[in-house]
């Protein structure tokens, strides 16, 4: 009898540690944020069949989000469906309709992120990009969120670690950096610290193969692969300007044509935003002071501190009417 105990304990033991071997299968999502990327994460999630819950401080922000997943479903079916030929009254394949409508039923929104998340697989964040708000935010949901519940960022310049360390699930913390716009995009970075476990992992990869992405995976290094490559690319060609070397018409030109760039590093600051460039570059700085490539840029700094943000302020290093 007592060998029979013995041989059982170790079964149900044996059964339990292959249950937490297993990756998680993540069918209901919760997005943080319902800007432009919190909105693009949550249309290809629904997209793709996952239930998804947006949030956002106020049911105005939300209808504004809601309202620009719908049209850029819109854009996306008219592509999507191109080659079937019946259309609605508004022009939009009756297939492309359907896809619409069964994407839309997947979407709820909500104001309340603590009272959504204890039904969740995953917990996508796509907040204002400080540490500190994030940290507050994640260190709440994960007071009410499901042992098995996944937390993850779509942040591109702060460390993974760093918000993991603000709850008590590192092994289910991890990285998911989309690009913008969401939609269109292909690429998710997928960020693995030392604490994610291989089956959180697995699962953010199998989760970012699911909504149609090609994820990369990445250690948890500034910037990651792209930012990493790119922001101090962008910095490179300001300094490059700085000394006089070329115009910023000119370096612009020569990587579009000498390199096949589709914009040149001035015209993607622009686009980007100096602000935010600036907030990247000085983060990195902070933590690396002695990394040339991190170096702050005086010319950048001024153009900030005149609120010539780029093309959002119609101003920055160029002017946009």
């Amino acid at each position: 009898m007592a060998f029979a105990t013995r041989h059982f304990v170790r079964a149900a033991s044996s059964a339990a540690a292959t249950a937490a071997a297993k990756k998680l299968v993540i069918k209901h999502v919760t997005v943080i944020g319902g800007g432009l990327m919190g909105a693009g994460i949550a249309q290809v999630a629904a997209a793709s069949g996952h239930t998804v819950v947006l949030v956002d401080q106020s049911d105005e922000i939300l209808k504004k989000s809601t309202k620009g997943i719908e049209e850029s479903l819109k854009r996306v079916t008219k592509k999507k469906f191109a080659d079937k030929p019946e259309v609605d009254i508004y022009f939009i394949p009756l297939a492309g309709a359907e896809f619409i409508e069964k994407t839309l039923k997947n979407l709820t929104t909500s104001t309340d992120a603590a009272a959504v998340v204890h039904s969740t697989d995953l917990v996508i964040e796509a907040i204002v990009e400080n540490l500190e708000v994030k940290n507050e935010l994640f260190k709440r949901l994960d007071k009410f969120a499901p042992d098995h519940t996944i937390f993850a960022s779509n942040t591109s310049s702060l460390q993974i670690t760093n918000l993991a360390n603000s709850t008590t699930r590192q092994d289910r913390f991890g990285g998911l950096h989309f690009f913008n716009p969401v939609p269109m995009m292909k690429l998710v970075e997928v960020i693995k610290t030392p604490m994610t476990s291989q089956k959180t992992f697995e699962s953010l990869m199998d989760f970012s193969k699911a909504v149609g992405k090609s994820p990369v995976s990445c250690k948890d290094t500034p910037g990651f692969i792209v930012n990493r490559l790119l922001v101090p690319y962008m910095m490179e060609a300001v300094r490059l300007f700085e000394r006089g070397d070329a115009s910023k018409e000119d370096i612009d030109v020569a990587m579009k044509l000498g390199a096949g760039y589709p914009m040149g590093p001035f015209e993607l600051l622009d686009y980007v935003g100096l602000d935010t460039s600036k907030y990247i570059i000085d983060g990195w700085h902070s933590l690396e002071p002695n990394n040339p490539l991190f170096a702050p840029s005086p010319l950048l700094n001024k153009l900030v501190a005149e609120k010539k943000l780029g093309k959002k302020t119609g101003e920055g290093f160029y002017k946009y009417k």
